[in-house]
């Protein structure tokens, strides 16, 4: 007896013991698969047709082995376009032994109906694990926003500590450091707002005074260097 069947979206005809390749089925090595898609059916010169399956009708088959078919290249390319496409593409295919073949609603004696209740813990947990998974988010959401809200309360402190000027400006009127080859207004105002304010002040930076303005302001070493030998002259003047 020999039947047609139909899966993957291809038909094949088939016999007991038959060794074929049809495209992935979900089942592993050694489960009993059922395909309920028979066309025809017959023996010899007798052959019934379904419209378009035959009612009752069930072919079993054996899951041998799971794999991949060999790589398929599609290459496409534009003409004086400089166009050019390679893509490679390897179909999962299942090798399946088949079985039996049933007619007028016969069961099989090997049922797969087992295999869908053995999966059946194995789901249970894929959904809690899904449902876990979906939880994580929502507490990291929740501690981020937590810890955002905390944020703020410490802020003022470290906006004050910010704000501190890097040295402590002195009594009377401040001195015009534009004076200064290399000061400009826009720099004269960062100096006086870290409260460097007078050419006595530039004049005696230490070295160490050098490397902290270097460190906190956009000057660098030699700028502040220079302006402080032309600070020591003007201080002199004064």
């Amino acid at each position: 007896m020999f039947a047609v069947i139909k899966t993957g979206g291809k038909q094949y005809r088939v016999a007991a013991n038959d060794l074929l390749k049809v495209e992935k089925v979900e089942a592993k090595v050694g489960e009993i698969v059922e395909i309920g898609t028979v066309l025809a059916h017959g023996e010899g010169e007798n052959v019934t047709f379904g419209a378009p399956f035959v009612d009752g009708a069930l072919v079993t088959a054996e899951v041998v082995e799971q794999g991949k078919n060999r790589t398929v290249i599609a290459f496409k390319k534009r003409r004086r376009q400089n166009s050019r496409r390679k893509i490679g593409h390897r179909q999962l295919l299942t090798t399946v032994r088949i079985s039996e073949i049933l007619l007028g609603g016969a069961k099989p004696s090997k049922k797969a109906a087992a295999k869908a209740e053995a999966k059946a813990p194995e789901a249970k947990a894929e959904v809690a694990a899904e449902a876990k998974a979906e939880a994580a988010p929502k507490e990291a959401k929740a501690k981020k926003e937590a810890k955002a809200e905390a944020a703020p309360k410490e802020a003022p402190a470290s906006e004050e500590a910010k704000a501190a000027p890097l040295f402590k400006a002195p009594k009377g009127e401040p001195d015009d450091l534009t004076v200064i080859k290399g000061i400009g207004p826009v720099a004269a105002k960062d100096l006086a707002e870290q409260g460097i304010v007078t050419f006595a002040q530039l004049a005696k930076l230490t070295e160490k005074d050098v490397a902290k303005i270097d460190e906190h302001m956009p000057f660098s070493a030699d700028q502040i260097k220079d302006w402080r030998e032309q600070a020591k002259e003007l201080a002199k003047k004064k």
